[in-house]
């Protein structure tokens, strides 16, 4: 069993995300988030748990529950928080490595 934990500064807003996700032996993934922001909070109140691994790696992006989660929730396109979800969950189901990513904005 994987665990991975991302911290998410989104940026010009300020709030925080923190996503810890736990992968299990039936390739299930629980997700415990906490934000500072609601939009955050409320999407994070619609996703199973756990969740299949498959699921919240599903393609296109317009089927990933987390991204749908995101567009009934979340009035900016660019946040970067559902991806940190995803990549959490890509993570602690041994799919992916721990490995930082990041925006460079200039």
């Amino acid at each position: 069993m994987a665990e991975c934990k991302i911290t998410a500064d989104a940026g010009v807003c300020r709030f925080r995300t923190v996503v810890e996700a736990v992968g299990d032996d039936e390739m299930n993934v629980t997700f415990r988030i906490k934000s500072e922001c609601p939009a955050i909070r409320e999407m994070a109140k619609e996703l199973k748990d756990p969740m299949e691994v498959f699921e919240v790696l599903r393609l296109p992006f317009s089927d990933n529950p987390i991204y749908c989660a995101a567009s009934r929730n979340i009035n900016h396109s660019a946040c970067p928080v559902p991806s940190a979800i995803i990549k959490a969950g890509e993570v602690a189901a041994d799919l992916g490595l721990k490995r930082d990513v990041c925006f460079k904005i200039e």
